[in-house]
Protein backbone atom coordinates (compact mmCIF):
# COMPACT_ATOMS: atom_id res chain seq x y z
CA UNK A 1 0.00 0.00 0.00
CA UNK A 2 2.91 2.31 0.74
CA UNK A 3 4.25 1.72 -2.78
CA UNK A 4 0.86 2.65 -4.17
CA UNK A 5 0.77 5.95 -2.28
CA UNK A 6 4.28 6.85 -3.43
CA UNK A 7 3.46 6.00 -7.02
CA UNK A 8 0.26 8.05 -6.93
CA UNK A 9 2.31 11.02 -5.76
CA UNK A 10 4.87 10.41 -8.51
CA UNK A 11 2.11 10.37 -11.13
CA UNK A 12 0.75 13.70 -9.87
CA UNK A 13 4.25 15.25 -9.95
CA UNK A 14 4.98 13.95 -13.42
CA UNK A 15 1.92 15.52 -14.98
CA UNK A 16 0.24 12.30 -16.14
CA UNK A 17 -3.57 12.52 -16.06
CA UNK A 18 -4.15 10.22 -13.11
CA UNK A 19 -3.09 7.10 -11.32
CA UNK A 20 -6.12 5.28 -12.69
CA UNK A 21 -5.20 6.17 -16.28
CA UNK A 22 -1.84 4.48 -15.70
CA UNK A 23 -3.55 1.52 -14.08
CA UNK A 24 -5.91 1.13 -17.04
CA UNK A 25 -3.24 1.26 -19.76
CA UNK A 26 -1.03 -1.10 -17.78
CA UNK A 27 1.89 1.07 -16.71
CA UNK A 28 1.43 -0.12 -13.13
CA UNK A 29 -0.52 -2.84 -11.36
CA UNK A 30 -2.82 -2.49 -8.38
CA UNK A 31 0.15 -2.66 -5.98
CA UNK A 32 1.77 0.37 -7.58
CA UNK A 33 4.49 -1.64 -9.31
CA UNK A 34 5.34 -1.44 -13.00
CA UNK A 35 4.02 -4.28 -15.13
CA UNK A 36 3.23 -4.94 -18.79
CA UNK A 37 1.64 -2.31 -21.03
CA UNK A 38 -1.83 -2.92 -22.48
CA UNK A 39 -1.91 -6.42 -21.03
CA UNK A 40 1.26 -7.83 -22.56
CA UNK A 41 4.87 -7.97 -21.53
CA UNK A 42 7.12 -5.39 -23.16
CA UNK A 43 10.26 -6.54 -24.93
CA UNK A 44 13.63 -5.91 -23.40
CA UNK A 45 15.15 -4.08 -26.36
CA UNK A 46 18.48 -3.64 -24.58
CA UNK A 47 21.14 -1.97 -26.74
CA UNK A 48 18.55 -0.93 -29.34
CA UNK A 49 16.89 1.40 -26.84
CA UNK A 50 20.14 3.44 -26.62
CA UNK A 51 19.70 4.38 -30.30
CA UNK A 52 18.17 7.83 -29.58
CA UNK A 53 21.26 9.02 -27.71
CA UNK A 54 23.49 7.58 -30.43
CA UNK A 55 21.47 9.42 -33.10
CA UNK A 56 21.82 12.67 -31.16
CA UNK A 57 25.60 12.32 -30.88
CA UNK A 58 26.01 11.33 -34.57
CA UNK A 59 23.94 14.29 -35.79
CA UNK A 60 25.48 16.84 -33.43
CA UNK A 61 29.07 15.62 -33.78
CA UNK A 62 28.74 14.98 -37.53
CA UNK A 63 27.38 18.47 -38.20
CA UNK A 64 30.17 20.00 -36.13
CA UNK A 65 32.89 18.11 -37.99
CA UNK A 66 31.33 19.03 -41.34
CA UNK A 67 31.21 22.75 -40.56
CA UNK A 68 34.71 22.58 -39.09
CA UNK A 69 36.00 21.18 -42.38
CA UNK A 70 34.20 24.00 -44.19
CA UNK A 71 36.05 26.55 -42.08
CA UNK A 72 32.89 27.88 -40.41
CA UNK A 73 33.45 29.73 -37.12
CA UNK A 74 31.89 28.10 -34.02
CA UNK A 75 31.37 24.99 -36.17
CA UNK A 76 29.98 22.82 -33.37
CA UNK A 77 27.29 25.38 -32.62
CA UNK A 78 25.82 25.73 -36.11
CA UNK A 79 23.39 22.81 -35.85
CA UNK A 80 21.22 23.50 -32.78
CA UNK A 81 21.65 20.85 -30.09
CA UNK A 82 17.93 21.04 -29.24
CA UNK A 83 17.00 20.20 -32.84
CA UNK A 84 19.36 17.21 -32.78
CA UNK A 85 17.78 16.09 -29.50
CA UNK A 86 14.27 16.53 -30.97
CA UNK A 87 15.20 14.15 -33.81
CA UNK A 88 16.48 11.72 -31.18
CA UNK A 89 13.14 12.00 -29.34
CA UNK A 90 11.25 11.11 -32.51
CA UNK A 91 13.47 8.06 -33.03
CA UNK A 92 12.68 6.89 -29.48
CA UNK A 93 9.01 6.51 -30.39
CA UNK A 94 9.92 3.83 -32.97
CA UNK A 95 11.21 1.50 -30.26
CA UNK A 96 8.86 -1.17 -28.94
CA UNK A 97 5.40 -2.41 -29.96
CA UNK A 98 3.26 -0.29 -27.63
CA UNK A 99 0.79 2.26 -28.91
CA UNK A 100 1.77 5.90 -29.36
CA UNK A 101 -0.40 6.86 -26.39
CA UNK A 102 1.42 4.44 -24.11
CA UNK A 103 4.85 5.53 -25.33
CA UNK A 104 3.97 9.17 -24.78
CA UNK A 105 2.87 8.26 -21.26
CA UNK A 106 6.35 6.84 -20.58
CA UNK A 107 8.00 9.91 -22.13
CA UNK A 108 5.80 12.33 -20.16
CA UNK A 109 6.54 10.55 -16.91
CA UNK A 110 10.29 11.07 -17.47
CA UNK A 111 9.99 14.65 -18.74
CA UNK A 112 7.70 15.58 -15.85
CA UNK A 113 9.82 13.91 -13.18
CA UNK A 114 10.14 15.99 -10.01
CA UNK A 115 13.92 16.29 -10.38
CA UNK A 116 13.60 17.40 -14.01
CA UNK A 117 10.98 20.03 -13.18
CA UNK A 118 13.07 21.34 -10.29
CA UNK A 119 16.08 21.56 -12.59
CA UNK A 120 14.08 23.51 -15.18
CA UNK A 121 12.86 26.06 -12.62
CA UNK A 122 16.38 26.60 -11.29
CA UNK A 123 17.66 27.06 -14.85
CA UNK A 124 15.29 29.90 -15.67
CA UNK A 125 15.78 31.63 -12.30
CA UNK A 126 19.58 31.43 -12.70
CA UNK A 127 19.24 32.85 -16.22
CA UNK A 128 17.10 35.73 -14.96
CA UNK A 129 19.57 36.59 -12.20
CA UNK A 130 22.54 36.60 -14.59
CA UNK A 131 20.68 38.78 -17.11
CA UNK A 132 19.46 41.35 -14.57
CA UNK A 133 22.81 41.54 -12.75
CA UNK A 134 24.67 42.08 -16.04
CA UNK A 135 22.14 44.69 -17.25
CA UNK A 136 22.52 46.79 -14.11
CA UNK A 137 26.32 46.81 -14.56
CA UNK A 138 27.24 44.18 -11.97
CA UNK A 139 29.37 42.07 -14.29
CA UNK A 140 31.50 45.00 -15.52
CA UNK A 141 31.83 46.35 -11.98
CA UNK A 142 33.08 42.99 -10.72
CA UNK A 143 35.71 42.70 -13.48
CA UNK A 144 36.91 46.29 -13.03
CA UNK A 145 37.08 45.90 -9.24
CA UNK A 146 39.19 42.77 -9.58
CA UNK A 147 41.59 44.26 -12.14
CA UNK A 148 42.01 47.39 -10.01
CA UNK A 149 42.98 45.37 -6.93
CA UNK A 150 45.66 43.23 -8.62
CA UNK A 151 49.26 44.55 -8.74
CA UNK A 152 50.41 44.76 -12.41
CA UNK A 153 53.28 42.30 -11.93
CA UNK A 154 50.82 39.61 -10.81
CA UNK A 155 48.22 40.16 -13.53
CA UNK A 156 48.32 36.63 -14.99
CA UNK A 157 47.54 35.00 -11.64
CA UNK A 158 45.14 37.87 -10.97
CA UNK A 159 43.19 37.19 -14.16
CA UNK A 160 42.78 33.56 -13.06
CA UNK A 161 41.49 34.62 -9.62
CA UNK A 162 39.10 37.22 -11.06
CA UNK A 163 37.78 34.72 -13.60
CA UNK A 164 37.33 32.14 -10.84
CA UNK A 165 35.32 34.55 -8.70
CA UNK A 166 33.32 35.83 -11.65
CA UNK A 167 32.50 32.30 -12.84
CA UNK A 168 31.49 31.21 -9.33
CA UNK A 169 29.32 34.29 -8.76
CA UNK A 170 27.58 34.27 -12.14
CA UNK A 171 27.49 30.53 -12.84
CA UNK A 172 28.54 30.97 -16.46
CA UNK A 173 31.94 30.23 -17.92
CA UNK A 174 30.89 31.74 -21.26
CA UNK A 175 29.87 35.03 -19.66
CA UNK A 176 33.14 35.12 -17.72
CA UNK A 177 35.23 34.51 -20.84
CA UNK A 178 33.29 37.15 -22.79
CA UNK A 179 33.76 39.74 -20.03
CA UNK A 180 37.41 39.19 -19.13
CA UNK A 181 39.24 37.97 -22.26
CA UNK A 182 39.13 41.39 -24.05
CA UNK A 183 40.71 43.04 -20.99
CA UNK A 184 43.26 40.22 -20.56
CA UNK A 185 44.26 40.36 -24.23
CA UNK A 186 44.77 44.12 -24.03
CA UNK A 187 46.87 43.76 -20.88
CA UNK A 188 49.00 41.06 -22.54
CA UNK A 189 49.66 43.25 -25.58
CA UNK A 190 50.87 46.14 -23.40
CA UNK A 191 52.90 44.20 -20.83
CA UNK A 192 54.59 41.53 -22.93
CA UNK A 193 52.83 38.61 -21.19
CA UNK A 194 52.60 35.58 -23.49
CA UNK A 195 49.04 35.93 -24.84
CA UNK A 196 47.98 32.23 -24.83
CA UNK A 197 49.16 32.01 -21.20
CA UNK A 198 46.92 34.81 -19.88
CA UNK A 199 43.97 33.70 -22.03
CA UNK A 200 44.47 30.14 -20.75
CA UNK A 201 44.43 31.52 -17.19
CA UNK A 202 41.12 33.24 -17.93
CA UNK A 203 39.55 30.07 -19.38
CA UNK A 204 40.84 28.00 -16.44
CA UNK A 205 39.36 30.42 -13.92
CA UNK A 206 36.05 30.42 -15.79
CA UNK A 207 35.92 26.61 -15.63
CA UNK A 208 36.71 26.76 -11.89
CA UNK A 209 33.60 28.88 -11.44
CA UNK A 210 31.48 26.78 -13.79
CA UNK A 211 32.42 23.70 -11.76
CA UNK A 212 31.75 25.18 -8.31
CA UNK A 213 29.03 27.80 -8.75
CA UNK A 214 25.73 27.16 -6.98
CA UNK A 215 23.82 28.60 -9.95
CA UNK A 216 25.82 26.98 -12.75
CA UNK A 217 23.73 24.81 -15.08
CA UNK A 218 26.32 22.02 -14.69
CA UNK A 219 25.99 22.08 -10.90
CA UNK A 220 22.21 22.12 -11.13
CA UNK A 221 22.19 19.22 -13.61
CA UNK A 222 24.68 17.15 -11.60
CA UNK A 223 22.94 17.57 -8.24
CA UNK A 224 19.39 17.13 -9.53
CA UNK A 225 20.18 13.99 -11.53
CA UNK A 226 21.84 12.45 -8.47
CA UNK A 227 19.39 13.76 -5.87
CA UNK A 228 21.84 15.55 -3.56
CA UNK A 229 22.08 19.05 -2.10
CA UNK A 230 23.96 21.85 -3.86
CA UNK A 231 25.95 22.83 -0.78
CA UNK A 232 27.09 19.24 -0.13
CA UNK A 233 28.31 18.82 -3.68
CA UNK A 234 30.04 22.23 -3.42
CA UNK A 235 31.97 21.19 -0.30
CA UNK A 236 33.14 17.97 -1.91
CA UNK A 237 34.07 19.68 -5.18
CA UNK A 238 35.88 22.47 -3.38
CA UNK A 239 38.24 20.02 -1.68
CA UNK A 240 39.31 18.81 -5.15
CA UNK A 241 39.22 22.15 -6.97
CA UNK A 242 41.16 24.07 -4.29
CA UNK A 243 44.51 22.22 -4.62
CA UNK A 244 44.17 22.41 -8.42
CA UNK A 245 43.59 26.19 -8.17
CA UNK A 246 46.49 26.68 -5.73
CA UNK A 247 48.90 24.80 -8.02
CA UNK A 248 47.70 26.90 -10.96
CA UNK A 249 48.18 30.18 -9.10
CA UNK A 250 51.71 29.24 -7.98
CA UNK A 251 52.72 28.38 -11.55
CA UNK A 252 51.19 31.59 -12.89
CA UNK A 253 53.00 33.68 -10.25
CA UNK A 254 56.33 32.11 -11.22
CA UNK A 255 55.95 31.87 -15.00
CA UNK A 256 53.38 34.54 -15.77
CA UNK A 257 55.27 37.69 -14.77
CA UNK A 258 55.19 40.39 -17.49
CA UNK A 259 58.34 41.61 -19.24
CA UNK A 260 57.39 45.17 -18.37
CA UNK A 261 55.03 46.49 -15.70
CA UNK A 262 52.29 48.57 -17.29
CA UNK A 263 49.63 50.73 -15.74
CA UNK A 264 46.07 49.69 -16.60
CA UNK A 265 44.58 53.08 -15.79
CA UNK A 266 41.54 53.96 -13.72
CA UNK A 267 38.69 51.48 -14.07
CA UNK A 268 35.21 52.58 -13.06
CA UNK A 269 33.17 50.46 -10.68
CA UNK A 270 30.58 50.80 -7.91
CA UNK A 271 30.89 48.37 -5.02
CA UNK A 272 27.13 48.21 -4.55
CA UNK A 273 26.78 46.63 -8.00
CA UNK A 274 29.00 43.73 -6.93
CA UNK A 275 26.83 43.07 -3.87
CA UNK A 276 24.13 40.87 -5.55
CA UNK A 277 26.79 38.34 -6.60
CA UNK A 278 28.27 38.25 -3.08
CA UNK A 279 24.78 37.92 -1.55
CA UNK A 280 23.79 35.00 -3.80
CA UNK A 281 27.07 33.20 -3.20
CA UNK A 282 26.89 33.74 0.57
CA UNK A 283 23.25 32.68 0.93
CA UNK A 284 23.86 29.55 -1.15
CA UNK A 285 26.86 28.58 0.99
CA UNK A 286 24.76 29.08 4.14
CA UNK A 287 22.38 26.45 2.79
CA UNK A 288 19.39 28.65 1.93
CA UNK A 289 16.83 27.20 -0.48
CA UNK A 290 18.09 27.71 -4.03
CA UNK A 291 14.75 29.07 -5.26
CA UNK A 292 14.77 31.66 -2.48
CA UNK A 293 18.43 32.54 -3.10
CA UNK A 294 17.93 33.18 -6.81
CA UNK A 295 14.68 35.11 -6.30
CA UNK A 296 16.38 37.37 -3.74
CA UNK A 297 19.30 37.83 -6.16
CA UNK A 298 16.99 38.81 -9.03
CA UNK A 299 15.10 41.48 -7.06
CA UNK A 300 18.20 42.72 -5.22
CA UNK A 301 19.98 43.29 -8.57
CA UNK A 302 16.83 44.90 -9.97
CA UNK A 303 16.40 47.30 -7.04
CA UNK A 304 20.08 48.33 -7.18
CA UNK A 305 19.83 48.80 -10.96
CA UNK A 306 16.75 51.01 -10.65
CA UNK A 307 18.32 53.00 -7.77
CA UNK A 308 21.50 53.62 -9.78
CA UNK A 309 19.55 54.51 -12.93
CA UNK A 310 20.68 51.55 -15.04
CA UNK A 311 17.25 49.94 -15.07
CA UNK A 312 13.61 50.95 -15.07
CA UNK A 313 10.68 48.80 -14.03
CA UNK A 314 10.11 47.95 -17.70
CA UNK A 315 13.75 47.08 -18.51
CA UNK A 316 13.95 45.10 -15.26
CA UNK A 317 10.96 43.01 -16.37
CA UNK A 318 12.40 42.67 -19.88
CA UNK A 319 15.73 41.40 -18.57
CA UNK A 320 14.01 38.81 -16.38
CA UNK A 321 12.29 37.54 -19.52
CA UNK A 322 15.55 37.67 -21.50
CA UNK A 323 17.17 35.60 -18.76
CA UNK A 324 14.38 33.03 -18.96
CA UNK A 325 14.65 32.71 -22.75
CA UNK A 326 18.46 32.70 -22.58
CA UNK A 327 18.26 29.35 -20.81
CA UNK A 328 16.00 27.83 -23.47
CA UNK A 329 18.66 25.46 -24.80
CA UNK A 330 19.40 23.90 -21.39
CA UNK A 331 15.65 23.94 -20.59
CA UNK A 332 14.57 21.96 -23.65
CA UNK A 333 17.55 19.61 -23.51
CA UNK A 334 16.75 18.67 -19.92
CA UNK A 335 13.07 18.20 -20.77
CA UNK A 336 13.77 15.99 -23.79
CA UNK A 337 16.51 14.02 -22.04
CA UNK A 338 14.24 13.33 -19.08
CA UNK A 339 11.66 11.79 -21.39
CA UNK A 340 14.15 9.81 -23.47
CA UNK A 341 15.91 8.50 -20.36
CA UNK A 342 12.63 7.10 -19.03
CA UNK A 343 11.94 5.33 -22.34
CA UNK A 344 15.47 3.94 -22.46
CA UNK A 345 15.17 2.70 -18.89
CA UNK A 346 11.79 1.08 -19.61
CA UNK A 347 13.11 -0.79 -22.64
CA UNK A 348 16.16 -2.06 -20.75
CA UNK A 349 18.86 0.19 -22.20
CA UNK A 350 20.27 1.31 -18.85
CA UNK A 351 20.23 -2.28 -17.61
CA UNK A 352 22.09 -3.42 -20.75
CA UNK A 353 24.69 -0.65 -20.48
CA UNK A 354 25.39 -1.30 -16.83
CA UNK A 355 25.68 -5.00 -17.63
CA UNK A 356 28.41 -4.22 -20.15
CA UNK A 357 30.15 -1.79 -17.81
CA UNK A 358 29.97 -4.33 -15.01
CA UNK A 359 32.38 -6.55 -16.93
CA UNK A 360 34.98 -3.76 -16.79
CA UNK A 361 34.11 -2.53 -13.30
CA UNK A 362 35.72 -4.48 -10.50
CA UNK A 363 34.54 -2.41 -7.55
CA UNK A 364 33.74 1.03 -6.14
CA UNK A 365 36.87 2.79 -7.43
CA UNK A 366 36.70 1.43 -10.96
CA UNK A 367 33.00 2.34 -11.00
CA UNK A 368 33.91 5.95 -10.17
CA UNK A 369 36.52 5.91 -12.93
CA UNK A 370 33.86 4.52 -15.29
CA UNK A 371 31.49 7.39 -14.48
CA UNK A 372 34.29 9.92 -15.05
CA UNK A 373 35.15 8.31 -18.40
CA UNK A 374 31.49 8.16 -19.46
CA UNK A 375 30.81 11.86 -18.91
CA UNK A 376 34.20 12.86 -20.37
CA UNK A 377 33.59 10.99 -23.63
CA UNK A 378 30.05 12.36 -23.85
CA UNK A 379 31.35 15.91 -23.40
CA UNK A 380 33.95 15.39 -26.13
CA UNK A 381 31.15 14.14 -28.41
CA UNK A 382 28.67 16.94 -27.66
CA UNK A 383 31.03 19.85 -26.85
CA UNK A 384 28.62 20.88 -24.09
CA UNK A 385 29.23 19.94 -20.46
CA UNK A 386 25.63 20.50 -19.38
CA UNK A 387 24.35 18.23 -22.14
CA UNK A 388 26.95 15.61 -21.18
CA UNK A 389 25.76 15.60 -17.55
CA UNK A 390 22.09 15.44 -18.47
CA UNK A 391 22.67 12.54 -20.90
CA UNK A 392 24.82 10.47 -18.52
CA UNK A 393 23.13 11.46 -15.25
CA UNK A 394 20.62 8.62 -15.04
CA UNK A 395 23.19 6.01 -16.06
CA UNK A 396 25.66 7.35 -13.48
CA UNK A 397 22.97 7.18 -10.78
CA UNK A 398 22.27 3.52 -11.54
CA UNK A 399 25.98 2.67 -11.48
CA UNK A 400 26.30 4.51 -8.15
CA UNK A 401 23.51 2.49 -6.59
CA UNK A 402 24.99 -0.73 -7.92
CA UNK A 403 28.46 -0.04 -6.46
CA UNK A 404 27.47 1.96 -3.36
CA UNK A 405 28.89 5.33 -4.43
CA UNK A 406 27.77 8.39 -2.45
CA UNK A 407 25.40 10.49 -4.60
CA UNK A 408 27.37 13.64 -3.71
CA UNK A 409 30.51 11.95 -4.99
CA UNK A 410 28.83 10.98 -8.26
CA UNK A 411 27.55 14.53 -8.78
CA UNK A 412 31.06 15.82 -8.13
CA UNK A 413 32.60 13.41 -10.66
CA UNK A 414 30.07 14.37 -13.33
CA UNK A 415 30.68 18.08 -12.86
CA UNK A 416 34.46 17.88 -12.53
CA UNK A 417 35.22 15.75 -15.57
CA UNK A 418 32.68 17.43 -17.86
CA UNK A 419 34.27 20.80 -16.98
CA UNK A 420 37.80 19.44 -17.42
CA UNK A 421 37.19 18.45 -21.03
CA UNK A 422 34.96 21.42 -21.82
CA UNK A 423 37.94 23.65 -21.03
CA UNK A 424 40.29 21.58 -23.21
CA UNK A 425 38.45 20.63 -26.40
CA UNK A 426 39.39 23.08 -29.20
CA UNK A 427 35.88 23.05 -30.66
CA UNK A 428 34.15 23.93 -27.36
CA UNK A 429 32.42 27.29 -27.05
CA UNK A 430 34.76 28.51 -24.29
CA UNK A 431 38.01 28.14 -26.24
CA UNK A 432 36.47 29.21 -29.55
CA UNK A 433 35.08 32.38 -27.95
CA UNK A 434 38.32 33.08 -26.08
CA UNK A 435 40.47 32.79 -29.22
CA UNK A 436 38.06 34.91 -31.27
CA UNK A 437 37.88 37.70 -28.65
CA UNK A 438 41.64 37.63 -28.11
CA UNK A 439 42.22 38.00 -31.85
CA UNK A 440 39.79 40.94 -31.99
CA UNK A 441 41.78 42.64 -29.26
CA UNK A 442 45.20 42.31 -30.83
CA UNK A 443 46.40 38.89 -29.65
CA UNK A 444 46.24 36.64 -32.73
CA UNK A 445 45.85 32.98 -31.76
CA UNK A 446 43.71 29.90 -32.25
CA UNK A 447 42.13 27.54 -29.74
CA UNK A 448 44.90 24.92 -30.08
CA UNK A 449 47.47 27.43 -28.79
CA UNK A 450 45.47 28.02 -25.61
CA UNK A 451 44.94 24.36 -24.61
CA UNK A 452 48.48 23.71 -23.20
CA UNK A 453 48.02 26.77 -20.96
CA UNK A 454 44.64 25.91 -19.43
CA UNK A 455 46.65 24.60 -16.50
CA UNK A 456 43.76 24.57 -14.08
CA UNK A 457 41.89 22.02 -16.22
CA UNK A 458 44.95 19.75 -16.32
CA UNK A 459 45.45 20.00 -12.55
CA UNK A 460 41.73 19.43 -11.92
CA UNK A 461 41.84 16.24 -13.99
CA UNK A 462 44.87 15.02 -12.03
CA UNK A 463 43.36 15.75 -8.60
CA UNK A 464 40.00 14.37 -9.74
CA UNK A 465 41.57 11.02 -10.62
CA UNK A 466 43.72 11.08 -7.46
CA UNK A 467 40.59 11.62 -5.33
CA UNK A 468 39.16 8.34 -6.65
CA UNK A 469 42.06 6.30 -5.30
CA UNK A 470 42.87 8.49 -2.27
CA UNK A 471 39.54 9.83 -0.94
CA UNK A 472 41.03 13.00 0.57
CA UNK A 473 38.01 15.09 -0.47
CA UNK A 474 35.59 12.98 1.56
CA UNK A 475 37.41 13.11 4.90
CA UNK A 476 35.27 15.96 6.23
CA UNK A 477 31.99 14.78 4.76
CA UNK A 478 29.42 13.03 6.91
CA UNK A 479 28.45 9.65 5.58
CA UNK A 480 25.37 9.85 3.38
CA UNK A 481 22.22 8.34 4.83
Amino acid sequence: MENLKKYKMGIVCSGLPSFYFCLNIGIINENGCRRSYMGYEHKKEGALSLLPFLIFIIIYLGAGIYFQMQGVEMAFYQFPSVTAMFIAVLSAFWIGDESLQVKFGIFARGAGNENVMTMLMIYILAGAFSAVAAAMGGRDATVNLGISMIPPEYLTAGVFIISAFMGTATGTSMGTVAAIVPIAAGVAAKSGIYEPLIIGACVGGAMFGDNLSMISDTTIAATRTQGCDLKDKFKLNFMIALPAAVCTIILLLVIGKPDAVTEIGALDYQMIKVFPYIAVLGLALLGANVFLVLTIGIFLAGIIGMTCGNLTVITFAQNIWNGFTGMSEAFFLALFCGGISEMIAYYGGIEWLIGKLRKMIKGNKSAQLGIATLVSLTDCATANNTVAIIITGSMAKDISKEYNIDSRRTASLLDIFSCVFQGMIPYGAQLLTASALATQNGAVMNAMEIIPHTWYCWFLAAFGILSIYIPFAEMFMKKEK
